[in-house]
């Protein structure tokens, strides 16, 4: 299995921690959170990682790590900063794509790696007791993800949804076989086609152009392809806010971090 890494992202809702830096390269527990990233891949068997950078491309240096660049992270999103690596898809390994912002146990890992799934989305049915402490008003930034009876995710990325809706979440790494990797090239190259000159809504999306990773799971799973959920109990943190940053380092000095994860 090899990994890649979508670091390409600005950060703007971290306002002042993040105007000089790339989101993925703000310290916490004494070491940038990419850093981290690429020392618990490298722990769990994965060495050849790639990290696409976009935003202040020059300050992410992690040595033994692929690079590509995302020249227009500005103006596009998730999927686009993925496809800058396409060419790590076609080598016949799995591929874990990886979200920059988020911090996770080893042992999420493991869990990952062992799945016998062609398309795997990592999701935690354990989090809501992370989600109230991290805000006041947790039901402000839920999303939708169901899965049917026979254990396949039905739909997700829905802002405006139930509490039922989002019993699991979606936490940032998905893992894609051989077969998994096909289907998601011709998923996007098909849309991309139609929809990537168009200013409009792409499922719940901006635009094509500025798709969101849930957005392209979701016509995956609307093209036919089976989804599978990849279910883990809390391990892990989402470094999206301020508020997040802040939070995690009280909690570290207080000695409460180990209620949601070990780092």
């Amino acid at each position: 299995m090899k990994a890649i890494i979508l670091a390409a992202g600005m950060g703007t809702r971290l306002g002042h921690y993040t105007e000089n830096l790339p989101k993925c390269m703000l310290p916490f527990n004494g070491r940038p959170l990419i850093e981290q990233q690429v020392e618990n891949l490298r722990k769990a068997g994965i060495t050849d990682i790639t990290i696409v950078k976009g935003y202040m491309p020059e300050k992410i240096n992690v040595p033994g790590t692929k690079t590509y660049i995302s020249h227009n992270y500005a103006t596009t999103n998730m999927v686009e900063t993925l496809f800058c690596a396409e060419a790590e898809m076609d080598g016949g390994d799995d591929v874990l794509v990886c979200y920059a912002d988020i911090l996770y146990e080893p042992q999420i890992l493991r869990k990952i790696i062992r799945s016998k799934v062609d398309v795997g989305v990592t999701v935690d049915e354990d989090y809501w007791d992370y989600w109230c402490a991290r805000d006041a008003n947790p039901e402000s930034d839920m999303e939708s993800l169901v899965v049917d009876h026979e254990g396949e995710i039905l739909s997700l990325g829905d802002t405006k949804c139930s509490r039922n809706e989002a019993k699991l979440r979606y936490v940032g790494l998905i893992k894609f076989s051989k077969a998994g990797l096909a289907s998601l090239q011709k998923v996007y190259h098909e849309n991309r086609e139609k929809y990537f000159d168009v200013e409009g809504p792409w499922l719940r999306s901006k635009s094509f152009k500025k798709a969101y990773m849930t957005c392209m799971i979701q016509a995956i799973i609307n093209s036919g392809q089976k989804v599978k959920p990849i279910i883990v109990h809390r391990g892990w943190l989402e470094f999206d806010t301020v508020a997040d940053l802040e939070n995690y380092t009280r909690w570290q000095q207080e000695g409460t971090l180990h209620n949601f994860i070990d780092v």
